[in-house]
């Protein structure tokens, strides 16, 4: 397939800076990078600016414009881009940090250019295309306008771009199903517990925990577990990609022998234990289900064995996740670490209103199936993602 420079696809390449600061009856909306959401466009909250008469039509988005985050305090962020694909009577405008793009439609088709900017080798020619200057990562224009684009016929652009928009269809289907169970286990949680009026007595997770040693623990520090004792078989070795999504998920395996294991034993990792992450992306948790093989857990989680008599891992999962008390604890806890991170003894002193197990036993009774839901619906989605790259790099390859 042949090649043809990104710039040469293009009517307009600029980056927006106007006007002066306004409010929602003196000016208009202004798009930021943070409105650029997983290659989607959030309207949820933006900039107003009033813009100057003479940069009104200049610096208007129109519906099939991309726009590309141009720079940001962190290099992931540069390069994500997303199509503005509303129609609006009221002009909305992009911001000095953002780039727009727009098509000349008689060579190419704005998808075929979105799903290459987004592709896994669009965002691999981005690695070498930004700088940086006063603390923030730039996307380098000229480099990036120059980089070489499959270039087929506009009449297969069209025709790729139509299979890929089917299969991002379904993607986008399967993320709002699970968005949806997400929603209403969170709103039934805080309908069931949320109201802080309604629970005067308070306990802590330490004293949910099972009465015994080692109940609240984190994994092996330092010597105790080096790198190279990992293996490619034997016991698994939980992290914090097992628990990131807020589901258990089997992530990357990681092995030790089964002679490593009889002298970590203590940090074994049952069914319905909790593990919470505590480093790197802090707060998510996961519950163990019961098909865990022999596991024990990295320094990067906090597991917690809980008395059941007491507390139902369901509640304190969602107690976790969804209430306002807990969130507010947890996060004012890990920025006030010398890292931000959490640690073992600010999760064991945690506060949790005391609640019946009669009670946590029917959200437990509503909150299972969901969960079962959630995990097989987002089991399906990454299904449905390796199918739609394994379209990309086809369609990209001229093989759709």
């Amino acid at each position: 397939m042949s090649t043809s420079k990104l710039g040469d696809f293009l009517a307009l390449a600029d980056s927006g800076t106007w006007g002066e600061d306004g409010t929602p009856d003196s000016g208009d909306p202004v798009l930021r990078s943070s409105n650029i959401q997983n290659g989607r466009l959030d309207l949820s909250d933006f900039a107003w600016r009033i813009i100057p008469e003479k940069y009104r039509q200049r610096g208007r988005l129109f519906p099939r414009d991309i726009i590309v985050t141009k720079s940001s305090g962190s290099a992931n962020l540069i390069g994500k881009c997303c199509i503005f694909d509303i129609q609006a009577e009221r002009p909305y405008y992009f911001s000095n940090f953002t780039l727009r793009l727009r098509t000349n439609h008689a060579v190419a088709d704005y998808r075929w250019l979105y799903y290459w900017l987004t592709s896994e080798r669009g965002r691999a020619v981005l690695a070498a295309l930004n700088t940086t200057t006063t603390g923030l990562r730039n996307l380098n224009v000229p480099r990036y306008l120059d980089q070489e684009i499959p270039s087929p016929a506009l009449t297969d652009q069209r025709r790729y771009a139509d299979i890929l928009d089917k299969a991002d269809a379904i993607r986008r289907k399967r993320q709002e199903a699970i968005t949806l169970t997400e929603q209403l286990l969170r709103s039934t949680f805080l309908e069931m517990f949320g109201d802080p009026t309604g629970e005067t007595d308070m306990t802590t997770v330490a004293q949910l925990a099972e009465n015994k040693t080692g109940s609240i623990r984190t994994g092996p520090f330092g010597s105790q577990l080096l790198h190279s004792e990992f293996t490619d078989s034997g016991i698994s070795v939980l992290g914090i990609d097992n628990a990131v999504e807020n589901e258990f998920h089997r992530g990357r395996p990681r092995f030790i022998s089964k002679e490593k294991y009889e002298t970590l034993r203590r940090y074994t990792v049952a069914p319905h234990d909790l593990i919470i992450t505590i480093m790197g992306t802090c707060g998510r948790c996961a519950i163990v289900p019961d098909d865990i093989p022999t596991a024990i857990n990295t320094k990067h989680l906090c597991c917690i064995t809980l008395d059941k008599s007491k507390c139902l891992p369901e509640f304190l999962h969602s107690y976790f996740l969804f209430h306002p008390k807990a969130r507010s604890y947890l996060e004012r806890s890990a920025k006030g670490a010398i890292m931000d991170g959490l640690n073992m003894g600010i999760i064991s002193q945690l506060p949790v209103p005391v609640v019946p197990l009669e009670r946590q036993r029917r959200y437990q009774g509503f909150a299972m199936p969901l969960s079962g839901l959630k995990r097989r619906l987002t089991e399906s989605m990454n299904d449905v993602d390796t199918l739609f790259h394994s379209l990309v790099q086809r369609a990209f390859t001229g093989q759709l």
